[in-house]
């Protein structure tokens, strides 16, 4: 089995070098100045063991890679990238091929079907970072991130149970999952706070906004039936207990790095924008999502970098009074 890491970022890149490290035959596909370091320098991990270069063969497209039929493709690239990826996937995997879907929200899996039988949903708790290009970083010390596997839209085969496998040879907890979209939903809850920490300057109103984006979340997928409820997943310092992070070195979330790094682009329409979207179906207001998606974009477009707003700019932009925080 050979695992095709496509978008090798914070994600991508450090499970890409875990599988690696792991005995286990990988291939990454990256692009610009990600992709020519690799190329020249491998890429280089950053744990807190200290930093490590691996050679680990790079590719621009899936069109470059020679398909065996033996490959696992893990999706690791935002939300908003995932189209163009399954399009040109498409153009050159086999059909059959597992694609897993190692990415925040709960859209990609849905997407990837059109087009692949074998779509896996993969809940991944793993704090790593992709500032600089050829490095990733690991800020975990005990195990390296939790990497549940269930196959899409349930169920837990004979895949799932191989790819769960091969990360827990890889320095990751993982298992295979018959209802993994229940633990998915459960982190787009816990991610609608990676918008109000990208674009708001720290203050004492942050949390309050991110409360009201999860209570609006919650009311919505309650009112389309979806099942989020998953204390594994929301016990996050549990989990980074278990995991040993070292909070003090951990960058921002991934949408925090991607406006660092000056992409252009955020994922938050697929995080806070998939609440805006359940509650306009069943007749749920979600004010506060649809804000924060609309200035996550104005300030990616702008390139002025994380934590230039204020979470009354985030009410100002949803129309809400603040007294509406006193109740």
């Amino acid at each position: 089995m050979r695992f095709v890491v496509f978008g090798a970022g914070a994600v991508g890149g450090v499970v890409g070098a875990r599988l690696h490290q792991g005995g286990h035959q990988v291939s990454l596909i990256a692009r610009g100045a990600h992709l020519d370091a690799i190329r020249e320098r491998g890429l280089t991990v950053v744990d807190p063991s200290g930093s490590t270069a691996l050679a680990i063969e790079g590719f621009g497209s899936p069109a470059e890679l020679h398909w065996e039929g033996d490959e696992v493709v893990a999706l690791a690239m935002k939300g908003q990238d995932t189209a163009g990826a399954l399009g040109a996937l498409r153009a050159a995997a086999p059909p059959r091929t597992p694609v897993v879907c190692m990415q925040n929200g709960v859209d990609n899996e849905r997407r990837a079907l059109r087009l692949f039988e074998n779509v896996y949903g993969a809940v991944v708790m793993l704090p790593a970072a992709h500032i600089e290009p050829g490095v990733v970083e690991s800020h975990a010390s005990r195990v390296t991130g939790i990497i549940d596997v269930g196959r899409y839209p349930s169920g837990a085969d004979e895949p799932a149970e191989a790819i769960a496998a091969a990360l827990r040879e890889s320095r990751f907890d993982s298992c295979a999952r018959d209802d993994v979209m229940r633990l998915k939903y459960a982190k787009l809850i816990l991610n609608l706070a990676n918008a109000v920490g990208a674009i708001c300057a720290p203050g004492p109103d942050n949390e309050r906004v991110i409360e009201a984006a999860r209570e609006e979340g919650r009311a919505a997928l309650t009112a389309a039936g979806i099942s989020f409820d998953a204390p594994e997943v929301t016990d996050v310092e549990g989990r980074w207990e278990r995991m040993g992070v070292q909070t003090d070195r951990r960058a921002g979330s991934s949408t925090w790095q991607s406006l660092a790094r000056h992409a252009g682009e955020v994922e938050t329409d697929y995080l806070n924008g998939e609440i805006a979207l359940v509650g306009r179906l069943h007749g749920v207001a979600t004010p506060v999502n649809a804000a924060l998606c609309r200035l996550a974009a104005r300030v990616a477009a702008d390139g002025a970098g994380p934590q230039t707003l204020t979470a009354h700019d985030v009410l100002a932009e949803a129309e809400l009074q603040a007294v509406a925080w006193t109740r």
